[in-house]
């Protein structure tokens, strides 16, 4: 059976604008959809103090109602759509990460009804892209023309591979453009203890940038022939060269490390600022760790 896509939902538009999302990717994927919505579910009789917010058959129909809103949203954009939901019992990032092992990605609004208003990024979705063994899509908006393309950011160090493969893999459903981003702000150093240089002809080490981006995509140039690749190498900060990016792009693909549970300031600039969807490729921790 087809691994389904799972979307977090809590009524919000941002989490309406990631169903939208979702079911449109779930139909390119050929793939089931699962609608899930999390809720603290306490037994009658908890002597907890404090009490817990109550949980009755009023909470019940109103989750369920939640649910079938975000069904009826998936099925205006893909009325033959095979969905499923449900209703996730504890904190949301939690419930919706275990919820999703077994699916291939995971799809949330930036920002959902909880929370600081003035935050542009939430709690829960901050939480899945840190966590999450799975990628993670964060919806801000739609894009809102047709004119667009895949961007993905490349350091090009080791063990990228399965972010390029995942972003070639979405442009060719797409049957969109993948920009490769490269930025750089000092020479990249090429072994363990090499000191960057105090002074370098900015010409000379784009150039040589230029050249590791192009090793880094040869043999996914060979893999995904089909798909136009634009190399594209800037001398600024990857946070505003993957924000500049976003402006034209119907998804943003990013990778942050396995090891610790934190994300880069580029992946955390780009979550708050970025003018289109971001997926979030979390990198496996290497063996032993």
């Amino acid at each position: 059976m087809t691994q389904p896509i799972v979307v977090g939902v809590d009524g919000s538009t941002s989490s309406l604008q990631a169903v939208t999302w979702a079911a449109q990717e779930a139909t390119l994927r050929k793939a089931p959809l699962h609608v899930v919505h999390a809720a603290l579910r306490w037994a009658y009789d908890v002597p907890l103090v404090p009490q817990p917010a109550h949980w009755g058959p009023t909470e019940e129909a109103a989750c369920k109602e939640l649910l079938h809103q975000a069904v009826e949203q998936a099925h205006s954009d893909a009325p033959t759509l095979k969905i499923t939901t449900e209703i996730l019992d504890g904190s949301a990032a939690e419930a919706i990460a275990t919820a999703a092992e077994t699916a291939q990605l995971i799809v949330v609004g930036r920002r959902g009804l909880g929370g600081f208003t003035g935050l542009l990024l939430g709690s829960v979705s901050h939480d899945l892209a840190t966590r999450s063994p799975r990628p993670v899509v964060i919806v801000n908006q739609l894009p809102t023309t047709q004119d667009t393309e895949i961007a993905v950011g490349v350091t090009g160090h080791t063990g990228q591979d399965p972010l390029l493969e995942f972003a070639f893999n979405e442009a060719t459903l797409r049957r969109r453009p993948l920009r490769a981003v490269h930025a750089w702000t000092h020479p990249t150093t090429r072994a363990p203890g090499d000191m960057q240089p105090l002074v370098y002809d900015v010409e000379d080490v784009g150039n040589e940038e230029a050249r590791l981006l192009a090793e880094s995509l040869g043999g996914w140039r060979e893999r995904f022939p089909d798909v136009t690749l634009i190399e594209h190498v800037v001398h600024e900060h990857p946070a505003k060269a993957l924000i500049d990016a976003s402006a034209t792009a119907e998804l943003v693909i990013v990778g942050t490390p396995g090891r610790k549970l934190f994300l880069t300031s580029t992946v955390r600039a780009l979550l708050h600022h970025a003018q289109a969807p971001v997926a979030v490729h979390r990198a496996s921790p290497p063996r032993g760790n």
